[in-house]
């Protein structure tokens, strides 16, 4: 391989590894709305 081409390699693994690395230690705070929803009876089975 080139020197270009194992940089780009290498930069692409980097890039990678930290992104994994940063969602793996986000602490993200769930949602506050509460949902509710009303299910129709009929989708029930009986």
């Amino acid at each position: 391989m080139t020197f270009l081409t194992r940089l780009i390699v290498i930069l692409v693994l980097v890039a990678v590894v930290g992104g994994v690395v940063f969602l793996a230690t986000w602490n993200m705070d769930p949602p506050l709305a509460q949902v509710e929803k009303q299910i129709p009876a009929e989708r029930f089975q009986k």
